[in-house]
């Protein structure tokens, strides 16, 4: 018997690649629903070689689903969430309003997976996991096994995030105001980014905060803190740049114990969920366009830093509607799985 899974906000970008993730890996599920608004309601969607039709999620009875992956913003989480929980069913959630919830844990299965032994054995879980922010994701895959070999200090952040990350709309931005300037020698007018994108970076992501820091800046700091280490001094800095797909980041790490680039490359090598690629000649990086579609996360430019006692410097790409959010929520579905979680139906959940 297999899992009935709902994947909320499916017509989204992070949607559907829930949904051709949870296809290429052949999810043990019987049932696969796709929920959007009311206004995205029958919209066709591909599932593997099926098309499937959204449903409307406001009147949507969850009973007997196993998991709900939502992926529909803040607003629907908070509104939804709970409902959803109190039906029985695991609500695996994408957006940041659990994240920081004590109560809620927040899963890298590659990094602290095991955590969900104990949250499934307790009677008083709220049924709601968090994915972390797309750019946090991918820098504790990496993070975590040099971690483990001569544990983190500090670590400052530069991040290179593509324009997906802001949606479709970041998409259709990007693409409009290169287009404009081919053609009209204009980017025209956006909206979604305070400053032109196309042929630019532009240090600000999400909102300012009292310290000038952006709130995905402080994101990937308490993120970074919750998922591997409350001791790790985390300082970030969070770019948006004129790329599609693939989140970039230049991680400059400073240990406690030794740790030599060699050491650390043979670490990430054996890691799961890395892959290295890191020759000292043109090309022997990784870069977004390569990730793209991608599973893994990729480590480059593994080098020391002299200027500071056991410091390392090294360059992480990753697909960031994959690992950064798509792939990572069924990593932890597929977690549970493995610890045992058994299928509901709709007796049992009654």
């Amino acid at each position: 018997m297999g899992y009935r899974v709902a994947v909320v906000g499916a017509t989204g970008n992070v949607g559907r690649e829930v949904l051709n993730i949870l296809a290429e890996r052949k999810f043990p599920a019987t049932e696969v629903i796709a929920l959007a608004s009311s206004r995205s309601t029958g919209r066709e969607i591909s599932y593997g070689d099926k098309i499937i039709k959204a449903k409307n999620l406001d009147n949507f009875d969850f009973k007997g689903v196993d998991f709900a992956i939502m992926s529909a913003g803040s607003e629907v989480s908070k509104q939804w969430g709970p409902r959803i929980a109190a039906s029985g069913c695991i609500v695996i959630d994408n957006s940041s309003f659990y994240r920081y919830d004590s109560n809620v844990p927040l899963i890298v299965p590659e990094v602290n997976g095991p955590v969900l032994a104990g949250w499934l054995a307790s009677a008083t879980r709220k049924n709601i996991i968090a994915n972390p922010n797309c750019s946090t994701a991918q820098l504790v895959v990496a993070l975590k096994p040099l971690h483990d070999f001569a544990k983190i200090k500090r670590i400052v952040v530069s991040t290179y995030q593509s324009v997906s990350g802001a949606g479709k709309e970041g998409i259709d931005e990007l693409w409009n105001q290169t287009k404009g300037i081919f053609v009209n020698d204009s980017p025209g007018d956006g909206n979604k980014f305070p400053k032109q994108i196309a042929f630019n970076v532009i240090p600000h992501i999400d909102v300012f905060m009292e310290d000038g820091s952006t709130k995905e800046e402080w994101k990937v700091m308490a993120e970074t803190k919750k998922i591997l280490d409350p001791k790790i001094k985390v300082t970030c800095t969070a770019v948006r740049v004129p790329v599609f797909v693939g989140h970039s980041e230049a991680v400059n790490i400073e240990f406690e114990n030794p740790i030599s680039a060699d050491e650390a490359r043979d670490i990430l090598r054996e890691a799961p969920g890395v892959t290295v690629i890191d020759k000292r000649e043109a090309g022997g990086y990784a870069t977004p366009v390569e990730c793209v579609g991608e599973y893994d996360t990729f480590v480059s430019r593994i080098r020391e830093d002299a200027t500071i006692e056991n410091g390392l410097n090294i360059w992480i790409v990753s697909d960031n509607l994959r690992k950064g959010a798509a792939l990572n929520t069924i990593q932890i579905a597929e977690t549970l799985i493995e610890l045992g979680l058994k299928p509901r139906d709709a007796a049992d959940a009654a």
